[in-house]
């Protein structure tokens, strides 16, 4: 059977939701599950919720708590990472911090001045997981991550680890495709869809229902309800033909034109620093479910919409299916550049998971994942060469940041953020420009 390795298996409600995917599979519930966390308390707290998962669904899993990484990935088949660098301190300093600046961002784990640093914080640990799989995992294991800004982290992993096998994977496409689909009244196992993109920009560029195209009926929708007018996304949807596939709080954050006016803001209901709030609740989750745990009270166990364990599934029994993973562009997207990483529609089966190639992107969709490609390049290229100017050089082409900061003062910001993030950063880009 497989062993199946969760690296920063201390974010207890994503481990929670993934626990319950796998132990919904008959085929997996022999699999090894082996969690890992560098924070004590979560790792128990972790184990507990594995073992009351599995007991509950009758699984013979053997569930491992390791400490130490390498012994955690020790011949891993499939190695699930969702591990957040710094945790609430550093989500508060890449908020909180360019806030002083006057740079609103509402979640800042994927573009712009939080996203960089946020990358730049997760690097150095995908780096010693990259090489700690080559010594010691399956040698055709699967790295599978979660954690944001999940472009960029994608794009570094295959251009600087050794890991052969990656793939990204969130769940915006099947959210907003099931949102679409309740906004228009159609059962969701009825419709055709088809997108393709950057992560957390990534576009709907088919939506039918038996052939039919359902745009129109969504377009009418829209134009009759003012409430729905007053999401980002739609706008976006409005404006380039397209539904985007993020919500309104991120897809703010990626363009130049909206949270440095207070007018759009209040217009489209959009909270600055929101993230913090919900790293609160986060953190409250956490608490009672390990609470729930202690007083050996009953959890809900249902499937979740993630991709994980459906690629986990797939490649061990056979089963094909098609997900949305954020791979390495060799020709798959022809109007973005070469070796991006992008997000599109892909088959997984005992074979392992082939993309889909889609060529040519709207003209206008490319252009603006252009502006999202090239601060994650920049960003990369970074830690790779160990050229703190590229960090600076990534916020000034970051549209948010860019429409709202002199160069003085994004190079200033940068320097405080690389102050405050300290040794988390990679060695070569702890330094000051002035």
């Amino acid at each position: 059977m497989a062993t199946i390795t969760f690296v920063g298996a201390g974010s207890v409600v994503f481990t929670k939701d993934l626990l319950g995917d796998l132990f919904s599979f008959p085929e997996l519930h022999g699999s090894t599950i082996r969690l890992h966390d560098n924070n004590p308390d979560r790792l128990a707290t972790a184990t507990a919720m594995a073992r009351w998962t599995a007991a509950q669904c009758g699984a013979s899993a053997v569930i491992e708590a390791h400490a130490d990484r390498r012994a955690a990935l020790d011949g891993a088949d499939y190695v699930l990472n969702m591990v957040q660098v710094g945790m609430f301190d550093s989500t508060k300093v890449d908020l909180e911090i360019p806030a002083k600046y006057g740079v609103v961002q509402t979640i800042g784990d994927t573009l712009g001045i939080g996203g960089i640093f946020r990358a730049l914080r997760t690097f150095p640990v995908l780096q010693g997981i990259g090489q700690d799989m080559a010594a010691v995992s399956n040698p055709n294991a699967w790295l599978l991550n979660y954690t944001n800004p999940m472009a960029m982290n994608i794009w570094y992993t295959y251009a600087a680890t050794p890991v052969k096998n990656v793939v990204g994977l969130c769940h915006s496409i099947q959210h907003t495709t099931h949102t679409m689909a309740e906004l228009v009244g159609v059962p969701f196992d009825e419709v055709t869809f088809h997108g393709a993109g950057v992560n957390h920009q990534a576009w709907i560029l088919r939506f039918e229902h038996h052939g039919e195209d359902l745009y129109p009926r969504l377009a009418a929708l829209i134009e009759r309800d003012p409430e729905l007018q007053r999401r980002v996304r739609v706008e976006m949807y409005r404006r380039f033909g397209y539904f985007p596939t993020e919500s309104s709080e991120h897809s703010a954050e990626y363009l130049p034109y909206i949270l440095k006016r207070p007018e759009l803001v209040e217009r489209f209901r959009l909270i600055p620093n929101e993230y913090i709030d919900r790293s609160i609740e986060t953190l409250q989750e956490y608490d009672e479910i390990k609470s729930t745990l202690a007083k050996g009270e009953n959890f809900e166990i249902e499937q979740s919409l993630e991709y994980a364990i459906q690629i986990v599934h797939s490649i061990e029994t056979g089963t094909p299916r098609v997900v949305y993973g954020n791979v390495r562009n060799q020709g798959l997207i022809t109007n973005l550049p070469e070796d991006c990483c992008v997000e599109v529609p892909c088959l997984v089966d005992r074979t392992g998971l082939t993309p889909t190639v889609i060529g040519k992107l709207p003209v206008q969709l490319a252009a603006l994942n252009r502006t999202f490609v090239n601060v994650g390049e920049l960003t990369v290229q970074a830690a790779i060469t160990g050229d703190p100017r590229m960090v600076r050089q990534a916020a000034m082409l970051d549209p948010n940041t860019s429409s709202t900061l002199s160069i003085d003062e994004i190079w200033r910001l940068c320097d405080e953020l690389t102050v405050a993030h300290g040794d988390l950063l990679p060695e070569a880009l702890r330094v000051t420009l002035g």
